[in-house]
């Protein structure tokens, strides 16, 4: 299997529903660094797994639309907590889409499967892992 990692980040403002959550109940921000890993099994006709410009792209207006943000005012996450785990599943599925609307170009139909990771700090960090 092969694999190729693009690196961004992004800040946001967010508070959670429920007592396990302790203080983070209450309004506070969150800087994330983000990885994301695309695999495949072999190698594109150009010898990529993706192109590594187009990723980088991609992965950075994603992260424009959930940056500089509070989520608890953002429609699409009403009801939800906006977890470290929550939003790595957000954009590994806002990649998904935007692979099949042609954003990582005809090489990324190869893909098998896709790893997003939210560093929280050094020592926490969560991930959403999936086959596309």
């Amino acid at each position: 299997m092969y694999s190729l990692n693009v690196r961004d980040h992004f800040m946001i403002a967010h508070s959670f529903r429920g007592e396990v959550f302790g203080p983070a109940q209450r309004l506070h921000g969150a800087t994330y660094v983000v990885d994301v890993t695309f695999r495949r099994q072999e190698l594109d006709a150009d010898g990529l797994v993706v192109d590594i410009g187009l990723a980088s792209q991609c992965l950075s207006v994603i992260l424009r639309d959930l940056g500089y943000r509070n989520l608890d005012e953002a429609t699409a996450f009403t009801g939800k907590n906006t977890t470290t785990e929550f939003l790595a599943r957000v954009v590994f599925d806002r990649l998904v889409e935007a692979i099949g609307a042609g954003g990582l170009g005809g090489g990324a139909s190869g893909l098998s499967a896709i790893c997003v990771t939210l560093h929280e700090s050094h020592v926490a960090w969560g991930s959403y892992e999936g086959k596309i």
